[in-house]
């Protein structure tokens, strides 16, 4: 049995399941989707070992904002963002992307 497999992420996004659930979605063109699928949509983002960026939904972050979703991107680590109801995904992954 193997210990460890390789995986091409230079990082990974975590997305508070818990904020996501209380929105019932509020991302995406219709606004149905909830963010971390959205981001998992969008270039360089995704949920398996090949993508470049892993998104990853958690149960609670602890921070529960009204209208907004808590995400914390391993590569700043120091700085959380709040996400608020129906902002654009795309921007988002720019953001996150520098």
């Amino acid at each position: 049995m193997k210990d460890q497999v390789r995986a091409g992420w230079t990082g990974a996004v975590l997305v508070c399941g818990k904020c996501s659930k209380k929105l019932g979605g509020g991302f995406g063109a219709k606004g149905k989707t909830s963010l971390a699928k959205a981001l998992r949509g969008e270039p360089g983002f995704g949920k398996g070992r090949k993508a470049a960026v892993g998104v990853v939904e958690v149960k609670c972050l602890g921070i529960c904002p009204k209208g907004a979703v808590t995400v914390v991107d391993s590569r700043a680590p120091g700085c959380w963002r709040i996400v608020p109801l129906g902002v654009d995904v795309g921007a988002l992954a720019g953001q996150l992307s520098e």
